[in-house]
């Protein structure tokens, strides 16, 4: 994303960086950079007026009931003061969040983040595709607009944050990443050839943050009643990014964050040898307190030391698809190795 970060070690939106002071904590827990709590496209609309439950968004007045009921924890200006502060407390990377679903008007308050420090905006986009009446690319396409809304009206660094859902999410993970140019001019003649070249009129996101964690859903068979699932990751969810991570490095035209399921150094190795740039660290933090960061740090410096790595470009993608001399061990022959016994 083209921003300069002491070490790769990202702590994730979340509670922990809501606030000033936990900004400065973990700035001093040793980050490389903090994604800020995410503000919702409903808080922004709620302050605003434009709150609607339009056909565009089904549950916009649910969700402006449900701001109102129990108020905002972080409004709109408060989150912009909230950057200004935190741009101005620290010497890491500070990433506005804004988890959104549609590509309303809320896309000019990314303007303001941008206007008040942020040096990056990572998009949480979390659409969930129940409407049996959607079809892929009506959900893709929303992805799309989403990103090209904010990308056309910025010039910091703009990060996806999605998940895994996805009918062919190695060409829709391709399309988020590229530029795409107006059709030129071409001329036939029998000397002359076309124009090659038009006007970018879309760019494409500059990171991929992978994958977002949705919050679980649960049933309680005692109260008969539906209850929310663990909201922290294991270690053991960190495969499905992993695999993605190394099939997808060297061949989207933007730089991979891992998230969910890093819980420590041997964790974060794992995803910097698949081909992230950076791991987003969160759940540990509630677990064991943002000092994990420092922990997290020195067991993966300790790792690169014992394996001979001086830098981290030494380490960045070595395990990914595109560099390894059996690609096939990334898709169905290992699938077929657990399952069938074959050596």
């Amino acid at each position: 994303m083209g921003l300069s970060l002491k070490n790769p070690l990202v702590v994730g939106s979340c509670s922990l960086t809501g606030s000033l002071d936990g900004v400065k904590t973990c700035a001093a827990a040793g980050a490389g950079a903090i994604v800020l709590k995410s503000l919702f496209e409903e808080q922004i609309k709620a302050e605003t007026g434009a709150l609607s439950s339009s056909a565009d968004g089904p549950y916009a007045g649910e969700a402006e009931e449900y701001l109102q009921g129990y108020g905002m924890e972080l409004g709109p200006r408060d989150y912009l003061q909230l950057v200004k502060d935190s741009r101005a407390a620290v010497d890491v990377p500070i990433i506005a969040s804004l988890n959104c679903i549609s590509s309303e008007r809320w896309s000019e308050y990314a303007v303001k983040l941008q206007n008040a420090g942020a040096d990056a905006i990572e998009l949480n986009v979390a659409l969930m595709p129940t409407s049996a009446k959607q079809d892929a690319a009506e959900i893709e396409n929303r992805y799309f607009q989403i990103l090209h809304d904010v990308k056309s009206r910025l010039a910091i660094p703009v990060a996806m944050k999605i998940g895994p859902y996805f009918t062919s999410f190695a060409k829709f993970a391709t399309q988020l990443c590229q530029n795409r140019a107006e059709a030129p001019p071409f001329t036939v003649g029998w000397c002359g050839p076309g124009e090659s070249g038009g006007k970018i009129v879309w760019r494409g996101a500059d990171a991929l943050v992978l994958f977002n964690r949705f919050y679980q859903f649960d049933i309680d068979v005692d109260k008969l009643e539906l209850k929310a699932g663990n909201p922290y990751s294991h270690a053991a969810e960190i495969h499905t990014g992993l695999r993605w991570i190394s099939l997808l490095h060297g061949r989207v035209d933007a730089d991979l964050a891992a998230t969910t399921g890093v819980h420590d150094g041997r964790d974060a190795a794992r995803q910097l040898l698949a081909g992230a740039q950076v791991v987003q660290l969160c759940s540990t933090l509630y677990r064991h307190g943002v000092e994990q960061i420092g922990v997290v740090l020195k067991e993966l410096t300790d790792w690169m030391a014992g394996h001979g790595f001086d830098s981290l470009d030494q380490v960045r993608g070595r395990l990914s698809q595109a560099r390894s001399e059996y690609p096939q061990n990334f898709e169905r022959l290992q699938y077929i190795k657990l399952f069938v016994g074959i050596d």
